[in-house]
Protein backbone atom coordinates (compact mmCIF):
# COMPACT_ATOMS: atom_id res chain seq x y z
CA UNK A 1 0.00 0.00 0.00
CA UNK A 2 1.19 3.56 -0.40
CA UNK A 3 2.51 6.10 2.48
CA UNK A 4 3.69 9.10 3.08
CA UNK A 5 6.67 10.62 4.24
CA UNK A 6 7.69 14.08 4.68
CA UNK A 7 10.18 15.91 1.96
CA UNK A 8 11.69 19.16 1.80
CA UNK A 9 11.21 21.09 -1.78
CA UNK A 10 14.38 22.97 -3.35
CA UNK A 11 11.94 25.86 -4.76
CA UNK A 12 14.73 27.99 -6.58
CA UNK A 13 16.69 24.22 -8.27
CA UNK A 14 12.96 23.86 -9.75
CA UNK A 15 13.76 26.29 -12.05
CA UNK A 16 15.92 25.82 -15.27
CA UNK A 17 19.83 25.48 -14.68
CA UNK A 18 21.71 28.33 -16.05
CA UNK A 19 24.40 27.23 -18.73
CA UNK A 20 25.61 28.29 -22.12
CA UNK A 21 24.54 26.15 -25.37
CA UNK A 22 25.72 22.81 -25.90
CA UNK A 23 24.77 22.19 -29.80
CA UNK A 24 21.89 20.38 -29.12
CA UNK A 25 18.40 22.04 -28.90
CA UNK A 26 14.55 21.42 -29.09
CA UNK A 27 12.88 18.26 -28.16
CA UNK A 28 15.00 14.75 -27.27
CA UNK A 29 13.96 12.19 -24.34
CA UNK A 30 16.95 10.39 -23.02
CA UNK A 31 14.72 6.98 -22.70
CA UNK A 32 13.41 7.36 -26.99
CA UNK A 33 16.93 7.58 -27.76
CA UNK A 34 18.20 4.72 -25.68
CA UNK A 35 15.62 2.71 -26.59
CA UNK A 36 14.17 3.52 -29.78
CA UNK A 37 17.61 3.04 -32.19
CA UNK A 38 16.42 0.27 -34.53
CA UNK A 39 17.41 -2.19 -32.95
CA UNK A 40 15.15 -5.35 -33.96
CA UNK A 41 11.75 -5.84 -31.67
CA UNK A 42 12.91 -9.39 -31.13
CA UNK A 43 16.97 -9.05 -30.15
CA UNK A 44 17.44 -9.19 -26.65
CA UNK A 45 17.88 -6.09 -25.20
CA UNK A 46 18.41 -7.56 -21.45
CA UNK A 47 19.69 -10.57 -19.98
CA UNK A 48 19.48 -11.66 -16.67
CA UNK A 49 21.75 -14.19 -15.17
CA UNK A 50 21.48 -16.04 -12.09
CA UNK A 51 23.65 -18.37 -9.60
CA UNK A 52 27.55 -19.13 -9.64
CA UNK A 53 27.14 -20.73 -13.07
CA UNK A 54 25.37 -17.38 -14.80
CA UNK A 55 21.88 -19.69 -15.58
CA UNK A 56 19.56 -16.84 -17.69
CA UNK A 57 16.39 -16.43 -15.88
CA UNK A 58 14.72 -13.30 -17.79
CA UNK A 59 15.52 -12.77 -21.23
CA UNK A 60 14.00 -8.90 -22.47
CA UNK A 61 13.67 -8.17 -26.31
CA UNK A 62 14.01 -4.76 -27.16
CA UNK A 63 10.15 -4.76 -27.95
CA UNK A 64 9.56 -6.13 -24.52
CA UNK A 65 11.62 -3.13 -22.86
CA UNK A 66 10.13 -0.93 -25.31
CA UNK A 67 6.47 -1.95 -24.10
CA UNK A 68 7.29 -2.66 -20.30
CA UNK A 69 8.66 1.07 -20.32
CA UNK A 70 5.76 2.97 -21.98
CA UNK A 71 3.38 0.59 -19.50
CA UNK A 72 5.94 2.00 -16.48
CA UNK A 73 5.42 5.90 -18.25
CA UNK A 74 2.08 5.50 -18.03
CA UNK A 75 2.01 4.34 -14.38
CA UNK A 76 3.96 7.28 -13.11
CA UNK A 77 1.70 9.54 -15.58
CA UNK A 78 -1.08 8.89 -13.01
CA UNK A 79 0.08 10.63 -10.71
CA UNK A 80 -0.03 13.72 -12.52
CA UNK A 81 3.19 15.01 -11.14
CA UNK A 82 4.68 17.97 -12.72
CA UNK A 83 7.31 18.12 -15.32
CA UNK A 84 10.49 16.96 -13.47
CA UNK A 85 9.34 16.07 -10.26
CA UNK A 86 11.93 13.75 -8.47
CA UNK A 87 10.97 9.97 -8.05
CA UNK A 88 13.55 8.50 -5.45
CA UNK A 89 14.73 4.85 -6.40
CA UNK A 90 15.39 2.26 -3.69
CA UNK A 91 15.72 -1.04 -6.25
CA UNK A 92 18.07 -3.49 -6.18
CA UNK A 93 20.21 -4.67 -9.12
CA UNK A 94 17.15 -6.46 -10.89
CA UNK A 95 15.54 -6.15 -14.07
CA UNK A 96 13.12 -3.74 -12.32
CA UNK A 97 15.91 -1.10 -12.09
CA UNK A 98 16.01 -0.12 -15.98
CA UNK A 99 11.79 -0.54 -16.18
CA UNK A 100 11.77 2.15 -13.44
CA UNK A 101 14.73 4.32 -14.54
CA UNK A 102 13.54 4.67 -18.01
CA UNK A 103 9.87 4.56 -17.10
CA UNK A 104 10.08 7.64 -15.00
CA UNK A 105 12.72 9.09 -17.64
CA UNK A 106 9.79 8.29 -20.33
CA UNK A 107 7.45 10.05 -18.56
CA UNK A 108 8.88 13.16 -17.65
CA UNK A 109 9.66 12.50 -14.58
CA UNK A 110 13.75 12.45 -12.98
CA UNK A 111 14.11 9.64 -11.16
CA UNK A 112 17.55 9.47 -8.32
CA UNK A 113 19.05 5.76 -8.50
CA UNK A 114 20.59 5.09 -4.79
CA UNK A 115 22.30 2.21 -3.37
CA UNK A 116 20.58 -0.54 -1.68
CA UNK A 117 23.39 -0.20 1.19
CA UNK A 118 22.10 2.98 2.03
CA UNK A 119 21.15 3.78 6.03
CA UNK A 120 18.06 5.50 6.50
CA UNK A 121 19.92 8.47 7.97
CA UNK A 122 21.64 9.15 4.15
CA UNK A 123 18.17 7.91 2.57
CA UNK A 124 16.75 11.06 5.02
CA UNK A 125 19.30 13.51 3.84
CA UNK A 126 18.69 12.89 0.08
CA UNK A 127 14.41 12.49 0.22
CA UNK A 128 15.07 15.92 2.26
CA UNK A 129 17.52 17.22 -0.61
CA UNK A 130 15.77 16.26 -3.65
CA UNK A 131 11.96 17.26 -2.96
CA UNK A 132 11.53 13.76 -4.44
CA UNK A 133 7.45 13.33 -4.76
CA UNK A 134 7.78 9.29 -5.35
CA UNK A 135 9.80 7.18 -3.48
CA UNK A 136 9.96 3.36 -5.12
CA UNK A 137 11.02 0.50 -3.23
CA UNK A 138 11.58 -3.05 -4.02
CA UNK A 139 11.78 -3.73 -0.09
CA UNK A 140 15.68 -4.54 -0.90
CA UNK A 141 17.31 -1.58 1.05
CA UNK A 142 16.32 0.74 3.70
CA UNK A 143 13.90 3.23 3.34
CA UNK A 144 12.89 7.16 4.79
CA UNK A 145 11.71 7.89 8.11
CA UNK A 146 8.19 8.66 8.31
CA UNK A 147 9.40 11.69 11.50
CA UNK A 148 12.00 13.62 8.75
CA UNK A 149 10.70 17.43 9.98
CA UNK A 150 10.22 18.78 6.36
CA UNK A 151 6.82 20.06 5.03
CA UNK A 152 5.21 18.29 1.79
CA UNK A 153 4.97 14.82 1.61
CA UNK A 154 6.55 12.23 -0.65
CA UNK A 155 4.37 8.88 -1.81
CA UNK A 156 6.05 6.04 -0.81
CA UNK A 157 5.60 2.72 -3.33
CA UNK A 158 6.31 -0.61 -2.52
CA UNK A 159 6.40 -4.06 -4.81
CA UNK A 160 2.95 -4.42 -5.29
CA UNK A 161 2.72 -0.79 -6.51
CA UNK A 162 5.70 -1.79 -8.97
CA UNK A 163 3.31 -4.23 -10.41
CA UNK A 164 0.88 -2.07 -10.41
CA UNK A 165 2.86 0.49 -12.38
CA UNK A 166 4.02 -2.02 -15.01
CA UNK A 167 0.52 -3.21 -15.79
CA UNK A 168 -1.00 0.53 -16.31
CA UNK A 169 -2.15 1.53 -19.84
CA UNK A 170 0.98 2.54 -22.15
CA UNK A 171 2.27 6.05 -22.15
CA UNK A 172 4.51 7.81 -25.74
CA UNK A 173 7.23 9.16 -24.26
CA UNK A 174 7.35 12.62 -23.03
CA UNK A 175 8.32 15.83 -25.86
CA UNK A 176 11.05 16.82 -22.89
CA UNK A 177 13.97 19.21 -24.39
CA UNK A 178 17.64 18.29 -24.60
CA UNK A 179 18.45 21.29 -21.52
CA UNK A 180 15.44 19.30 -18.99
CA UNK A 181 16.38 17.62 -16.16
CA UNK A 182 16.49 14.01 -16.61
CA UNK A 183 17.82 12.22 -13.81
CA UNK A 184 19.78 13.05 -10.51
CA UNK A 185 22.82 10.76 -8.75
CA UNK A 186 24.20 11.87 -5.50
CA UNK A 187 27.78 11.93 -4.78
CA UNK A 188 29.90 12.51 -1.12
CA UNK A 189 29.86 16.02 -0.97
CA UNK A 190 33.36 17.66 0.90
CA UNK A 191 30.92 19.08 3.89
CA UNK A 192 30.47 15.07 4.38
CA UNK A 193 26.63 15.42 3.04
CA UNK A 194 25.71 13.88 -0.05
CA UNK A 195 25.69 16.49 -3.44
CA UNK A 196 23.07 15.69 -6.24
CA UNK A 197 24.33 16.30 -9.88
CA UNK A 198 22.06 17.23 -11.74
CA UNK A 199 21.76 15.94 -15.69
CA UNK A 200 19.78 17.06 -18.66
CA UNK A 201 18.32 14.73 -21.30
CA UNK A 202 21.39 15.10 -23.52
CA UNK A 203 23.76 13.36 -20.94
CA UNK A 204 23.38 10.07 -23.36
CA UNK A 205 24.78 12.06 -26.18
CA UNK A 206 27.71 13.00 -24.61
CA UNK A 207 28.61 9.57 -24.15
CA UNK A 208 29.04 8.89 -28.08
CA UNK A 209 32.87 9.58 -27.41
CA UNK A 210 33.27 6.57 -24.67
CA UNK A 211 30.97 3.93 -26.88
CA UNK A 212 33.45 5.01 -29.77
CA UNK A 213 36.57 5.43 -28.16
CA UNK A 214 36.87 3.51 -24.75
CA UNK A 215 34.05 0.28 -24.67
CA UNK A 216 34.57 0.07 -28.61
CA UNK A 217 30.75 -1.10 -28.67
CA UNK A 218 28.86 -2.41 -31.66
CA UNK A 219 25.25 -4.12 -32.05
CA UNK A 220 26.76 -7.59 -31.78
CA UNK A 221 28.11 -6.83 -28.61
CA UNK A 222 27.11 -8.72 -25.43
CA UNK A 223 28.06 -6.47 -22.65
CA UNK A 224 28.68 -7.54 -18.71
CA UNK A 225 29.20 -4.78 -15.85
CA UNK A 226 30.10 -6.15 -12.30
CA UNK A 227 28.53 -3.37 -10.64
CA UNK A 228 25.36 -1.84 -8.98
CA UNK A 229 22.73 -0.18 -11.81
CA UNK A 230 22.61 2.44 -9.45
CA UNK A 231 26.45 3.60 -10.37
CA UNK A 232 26.83 5.99 -12.98
CA UNK A 233 29.93 3.53 -14.09
CA UNK A 234 26.91 0.54 -14.38
CA UNK A 235 24.27 2.99 -15.49
CA UNK A 236 26.14 4.59 -18.15
CA UNK A 237 28.51 1.54 -19.44
CA UNK A 238 25.85 -1.33 -18.47
CA UNK A 239 22.72 0.57 -20.02
CA UNK A 240 22.77 3.56 -21.70
CA UNK A 241 25.81 2.48 -23.83
CA UNK A 242 24.93 -0.77 -25.11
CA UNK A 243 21.47 0.06 -25.61
CA UNK A 244 22.31 3.29 -27.44
CA UNK A 245 24.17 1.01 -30.30
CA UNK A 246 21.57 -1.95 -30.42
CA UNK A 247 23.50 -3.70 -28.26
CA UNK A 248 22.75 -6.16 -24.96
CA UNK A 249 22.92 -5.44 -21.30
CA UNK A 250 24.16 -8.37 -19.12
CA UNK A 251 22.64 -8.22 -15.17
CA UNK A 252 24.03 -11.06 -12.76
CA UNK A 253 21.68 -11.55 -9.47
CA UNK A 254 22.80 -12.61 -6.07
CA UNK A 255 26.74 -13.23 -4.90
CA UNK A 256 29.42 -13.14 -6.68
CA UNK A 257 32.69 -14.03 -5.22
CA UNK A 258 35.52 -13.34 -7.19
CA UNK A 259 36.38 -16.73 -8.29
CA UNK A 260 32.84 -17.37 -10.47
CA UNK A 261 33.42 -14.36 -12.34
CA UNK A 262 35.73 -16.27 -15.37
CA UNK A 263 32.39 -19.21 -15.23
CA UNK A 264 29.63 -16.44 -15.17
CA UNK A 265 32.03 -14.91 -18.81
CA UNK A 266 31.36 -18.14 -20.13
CA UNK A 267 28.33 -18.72 -19.50
CA UNK A 268 26.69 -15.86 -20.64
CA UNK A 269 28.95 -15.58 -23.46
CA UNK A 270 29.84 -11.99 -22.81
CA UNK A 271 32.43 -10.27 -25.38
CA UNK A 272 33.30 -7.06 -23.07
CA UNK A 273 33.18 -6.83 -19.51
CA UNK A 274 33.26 -3.67 -17.13
CA UNK A 275 34.46 -3.27 -13.43
CA UNK A 276 36.84 -1.65 -11.42
CA UNK A 277 39.99 -2.74 -10.98
CA UNK A 278 40.20 -4.40 -7.67
CA UNK A 279 37.85 -7.17 -8.56
CA UNK A 280 40.36 -8.08 -11.77
CA UNK A 281 43.09 -8.06 -8.81
CA UNK A 282 40.72 -10.83 -7.00
CA UNK A 283 39.81 -12.60 -9.87
CA UNK A 284 43.23 -13.02 -10.99
CA UNK A 285 44.21 -14.11 -7.46
CA UNK A 286 40.96 -16.24 -6.58
CA UNK A 287 39.60 -17.49 -10.29
CA UNK A 288 40.47 -20.09 -12.81
CA UNK A 289 42.38 -17.66 -14.80
CA UNK A 290 43.86 -18.83 -18.14
CA UNK A 291 43.92 -17.62 -21.82
CA UNK A 292 41.69 -20.00 -22.86
CA UNK A 293 38.64 -19.21 -20.47
CA UNK A 294 35.92 -16.60 -21.60
CA UNK A 295 36.79 -17.04 -25.31
CA UNK A 296 33.92 -14.62 -26.49
CA UNK A 297 35.66 -11.81 -24.14
CA UNK A 298 37.24 -9.19 -26.29
CA UNK A 299 38.82 -6.56 -23.80
CA UNK A 300 37.70 -5.41 -20.34
CA UNK A 301 36.80 -2.19 -19.03
CA UNK A 302 38.11 -0.53 -16.38
CA UNK A 303 37.31 2.72 -13.97
CA UNK A 304 36.72 4.36 -10.67
CA UNK A 305 40.35 4.16 -9.58
CA UNK A 306 44.24 3.99 -10.89
CA UNK A 307 44.81 0.87 -12.83
CA UNK A 308 48.17 -0.06 -11.73
CA UNK A 309 50.62 -1.14 -14.28
CA UNK A 310 51.62 -4.48 -12.75
CA UNK A 311 47.92 -5.16 -12.29
CA UNK A 312 47.25 -4.89 -16.25
CA UNK A 313 50.27 -6.67 -17.00
CA UNK A 314 49.66 -9.90 -15.16
CA UNK A 315 45.85 -9.26 -16.37
CA UNK A 316 47.13 -9.35 -20.22
CA UNK A 317 49.58 -12.11 -19.52
CA UNK A 318 47.23 -14.71 -18.25
CA UNK A 319 44.05 -13.55 -20.08
CA UNK A 320 45.72 -12.19 -23.27
CA UNK A 321 43.18 -9.92 -23.50
CA UNK A 322 43.81 -6.01 -23.22
CA UNK A 323 41.80 -3.86 -20.29
CA UNK A 324 40.90 -0.30 -21.09
CA UNK A 325 41.15 2.20 -18.78
CA UNK A 326 39.13 5.16 -18.41
CA UNK A 327 38.78 8.85 -15.93
CA UNK A 328 35.58 9.84 -15.31
CA UNK A 329 33.33 11.53 -12.61
CA UNK A 330 29.73 11.27 -11.51
CA UNK A 331 29.82 15.27 -13.33
CA UNK A 332 30.96 14.38 -16.57
CA UNK A 333 31.10 10.54 -16.99
CA UNK A 334 34.34 9.17 -18.77
CA UNK A 335 36.21 11.76 -20.93
CA UNK A 336 39.91 10.56 -21.16
CA UNK A 337 40.04 6.65 -22.01
CA UNK A 338 42.43 4.19 -23.54
CA UNK A 339 41.00 2.00 -26.29
CA UNK A 340 40.76 -0.17 -29.07
CA UNK A 341 42.29 2.81 -31.25
CA UNK A 342 44.14 4.55 -28.65
CA UNK A 343 47.20 1.97 -27.45
CA UNK A 344 46.95 1.66 -23.03
CA UNK A 345 50.81 3.37 -22.04
CA UNK A 346 50.47 1.87 -18.12
CA UNK A 347 50.72 4.67 -15.82
CA UNK A 348 48.32 6.72 -17.77
CA UNK A 349 44.21 5.94 -18.04
CA UNK A 350 44.66 7.44 -21.92
CA UNK A 351 44.13 10.10 -24.10
CA UNK A 352 41.05 12.64 -24.11
CA UNK A 353 38.05 10.81 -26.40
CA UNK A 354 37.88 12.26 -29.71
CA UNK A 355 35.34 15.14 -29.85
CA UNK A 356 36.38 16.15 -26.12
CA UNK A 357 37.58 19.48 -25.41
CA UNK A 358 39.70 18.43 -22.19
CA UNK A 359 42.72 21.34 -20.81
CA UNK A 360 44.97 21.67 -17.91
CA UNK A 361 44.41 25.11 -16.34
CA UNK A 362 46.65 26.92 -13.88
CA UNK A 363 46.38 25.52 -10.06
CA UNK A 364 45.77 29.72 -9.10
CA UNK A 365 42.62 30.94 -10.21
CA UNK A 366 43.98 34.24 -9.81
CA UNK A 367 46.65 33.63 -12.34
CA UNK A 368 47.32 35.77 -15.26
CA UNK A 369 45.32 33.79 -18.29
CA UNK A 370 43.60 31.25 -15.45
CA UNK A 371 40.89 30.32 -18.14
CA UNK A 372 43.81 29.12 -20.69
CA UNK A 373 44.82 25.54 -20.64
CA UNK A 374 48.31 24.88 -19.83
CA UNK A 375 51.12 23.80 -22.26
CA UNK A 376 52.08 19.85 -22.34
CA UNK A 377 54.32 18.92 -19.24
CA UNK A 378 52.91 21.51 -16.85
CA UNK A 379 50.64 20.38 -13.97
CA UNK A 380 47.46 21.94 -13.06
CA UNK A 381 43.94 21.40 -12.31
CA UNK A 382 42.44 19.34 -15.28
CA UNK A 383 39.35 20.68 -16.69
CA UNK A 384 36.84 19.95 -19.42
CA UNK A 385 34.91 22.94 -21.39
CA UNK A 386 30.95 23.39 -20.69
CA UNK A 387 30.32 22.84 -24.07
CA UNK A 388 30.21 18.98 -23.57
CA UNK A 389 26.90 17.47 -23.90
CA UNK A 390 27.76 15.09 -20.87
CA UNK A 391 28.67 17.76 -18.56
CA UNK A 392 25.81 18.17 -15.79
CA UNK A 393 23.55 20.51 -15.31
CA UNK A 394 24.95 21.90 -11.88
CA UNK A 395 24.70 20.37 -8.40
CA UNK A 396 21.34 20.12 -6.80
CA UNK A 397 20.27 23.02 -5.01
CA UNK A 398 23.76 24.25 -4.77
CA UNK A 399 24.02 26.94 -7.09
CA UNK A 400 27.26 28.68 -5.52
CA UNK A 401 29.16 25.46 -5.56
CA UNK A 402 28.05 24.76 -9.20
CA UNK A 403 29.50 28.37 -9.81
CA UNK A 404 32.79 27.14 -7.86
CA UNK A 405 33.58 24.43 -10.01
CA UNK A 406 33.70 26.61 -13.19
CA UNK A 407 36.08 28.89 -14.70
CA UNK A 408 35.56 31.20 -17.26
CA UNK A 409 34.14 28.29 -20.26
CA UNK A 410 35.54 25.16 -18.23
CA UNK A 411 34.25 22.52 -15.52
CA UNK A 412 36.93 22.27 -12.78
CA UNK A 413 37.44 18.83 -12.13
CA UNK A 414 39.13 18.91 -8.93
CA UNK A 415 41.85 16.34 -10.61
CA UNK A 416 46.18 17.44 -10.70
CA UNK A 417 47.14 16.41 -14.29
CA UNK A 418 49.46 16.52 -16.94
CA UNK A 419 49.96 16.26 -20.55
CA UNK A 420 52.52 14.39 -22.24
CA UNK A 421 54.59 15.11 -25.43
CA UNK A 422 52.05 12.48 -26.63
CA UNK A 423 48.76 13.59 -25.61
CA UNK A 424 48.87 11.18 -23.08
CA UNK A 425 47.19 12.67 -19.55
CA UNK A 426 49.23 11.94 -16.33
CA UNK A 427 46.80 11.86 -13.37
CA UNK A 428 48.34 13.78 -10.33
CA UNK A 429 45.71 13.08 -7.83
CA UNK A 430 42.69 14.92 -6.75
CA UNK A 431 43.49 18.46 -5.30
CA UNK A 432 41.40 17.53 -1.89
CA UNK A 433 43.16 14.72 -1.29
CA UNK A 434 46.69 16.36 -1.40
CA UNK A 435 49.46 15.64 1.53
CA UNK A 436 51.46 18.34 3.34
CA UNK A 437 55.38 17.39 3.19
CA UNK A 438 58.31 20.25 4.89
CA UNK A 439 56.17 22.43 2.97
CA UNK A 440 55.52 20.79 -0.49
CA UNK A 441 52.48 19.17 -1.79
CA UNK A 442 52.13 15.84 -2.82
CA UNK A 443 49.73 13.70 -4.20
CA UNK A 444 49.15 10.54 -2.87
CA UNK A 445 48.54 9.12 -6.33
CA UNK A 446 52.46 9.48 -7.17
CA UNK A 447 53.64 7.72 -3.94
CA UNK A 448 51.30 4.70 -4.04
CA UNK A 449 52.34 4.13 -7.92
CA UNK A 450 55.94 3.91 -6.80
CA UNK A 451 54.63 1.39 -4.23
CA UNK A 452 52.59 -0.82 -6.43
CA UNK A 453 55.58 -1.54 -8.78
CA UNK A 454 57.30 -3.36 -5.72
CA UNK A 455 56.67 -7.10 -6.35
CA UNK A 456 55.65 -7.73 -2.60
CA UNK A 457 52.80 -5.13 -3.14
CA UNK A 458 49.12 -6.04 -4.08
CA UNK A 459 47.51 -2.76 -3.03
CA UNK A 460 48.64 0.32 -1.46
CA UNK A 461 47.17 3.91 -0.28
CA UNK A 462 49.12 6.80 0.90
CA UNK A 463 47.12 9.54 3.15
CA UNK A 464 48.67 12.38 5.91
CA UNK A 465 48.39 11.15 9.15
CA UNK A 466 48.83 12.87 12.13
CA UNK A 467 51.45 11.65 15.41
CA UNK A 468 51.32 14.13 18.15
CA UNK A 469 52.12 17.30 16.85
CA UNK A 470 53.57 16.62 12.59
CA UNK A 471 51.83 15.28 10.21
CA UNK A 472 53.34 12.09 8.43
CA UNK A 473 52.92 10.40 5.30
CA UNK A 474 51.98 7.40 5.92
CA UNK A 475 51.35 3.90 3.45
CA UNK A 476 48.98 1.35 4.58
CA UNK A 477 49.81 -1.82 2.27
CA UNK A 478 48.14 -5.27 1.45
CA UNK A 479 50.72 -7.45 0.45
CA UNK A 480 51.00 -10.04 -1.96
CA UNK A 481 50.33 -13.91 -0.96
CA UNK A 482 53.33 -15.50 0.75
CA UNK A 483 55.42 -11.90 0.98
CA UNK A 484 57.00 -10.66 4.13
CA UNK A 485 56.02 -7.25 5.13
CA UNK A 486 59.54 -5.24 5.02
CA UNK A 487 59.24 -1.55 5.59
CA UNK A 488 62.81 -1.04 4.91
CA UNK A 489 62.69 -2.87 1.95
CA UNK A 490 59.57 -0.84 0.54
CA UNK A 491 61.88 2.26 1.68
CA UNK A 492 64.38 1.60 -0.18
CA UNK A 493 61.92 1.01 -3.18
CA UNK A 494 60.44 3.61 -3.35
CA UNK A 495 63.46 6.13 -2.37
CA UNK A 496 64.67 4.81 -6.23
CA UNK A 497 61.43 6.34 -7.71
CA UNK A 498 60.53 9.47 -5.32
CA UNK A 499 61.71 12.57 -4.10
CA UNK A 500 62.50 12.33 -0.10
CA UNK A 501 59.59 14.91 0.92
CA UNK A 502 57.66 12.01 -1.11
CA UNK A 503 58.55 9.22 0.90
CA UNK A 504 56.16 7.55 3.17
CA UNK A 505 56.95 7.99 6.78
CA UNK A 506 55.66 5.43 8.32
CA UNK A 507 54.41 1.74 6.86
CA UNK A 508 51.18 0.10 7.99
CA UNK A 509 50.53 -3.76 6.58
CA UNK A 510 46.84 -4.63 6.69
CA UNK A 511 44.68 -7.26 5.37
CA UNK A 512 43.04 -5.17 3.12
CA UNK A 513 42.04 -1.36 2.57
CA UNK A 514 38.64 0.10 3.01
CA UNK A 515 36.99 0.56 -0.33
CA UNK A 516 33.66 2.85 -0.65
CA UNK A 517 30.80 0.37 -2.47
CA UNK A 518 32.04 1.20 -5.94
CA UNK A 519 35.06 0.09 -5.56
CA UNK A 520 37.35 3.09 -4.80
CA UNK A 521 39.88 2.96 -1.59
CA UNK A 522 38.20 4.90 0.97
CA UNK A 523 41.56 6.90 1.95
CA UNK A 524 39.65 9.13 4.47
CA UNK A 525 39.15 5.83 6.98
CA UNK A 526 42.50 5.54 7.14
CA UNK A 527 43.21 9.06 8.56
CA UNK A 528 41.56 7.93 11.49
Amino acid sequence: MSAMVPVMSHTPSDAPFAAPSRGVHGPFNLARHCLDQGADAAKPALLVAEGPKGRIVETWTYGEMRAAVARMAGGFAAYGLPRGARVLLRVGNTSQFPLLFFGAIAAGLAPIPTSTLLTQDEVDLILADSGARLVVSDGSGAMPSTTASAPGAAIVLGPSDIDRLGAATALDYADTDAEDLAFLVYTSGTSGRPKGVAHAQRVVLGRKPMREGWLGLAASDLLLHAGAFNWTYTLGAGLMDPWSVGATSIVHLGERPPEVWPDLLEATGATVFAAVPGLYRRILKYGAVTRRRFPSLRHGLTAGEALKPTLHRDWIKATGRPLYEALGMSEISTYVSSGPHVPTRPGSPGKPQAGRRVGVLPPDAAADAADQPLPQGEAGILAVHRSDPGLMLGYWGLPQETAAAMRGDWFLTGDLARFDADGYLWYEGRSDDQMNAFGYRVAPEEVERALADHPSVAEAAVVEVKSGEVSLITAFVVLNEGAAGDADALGHHVARHLAEYKRPRAYVFVPELPHTPSGKVLRRALRT
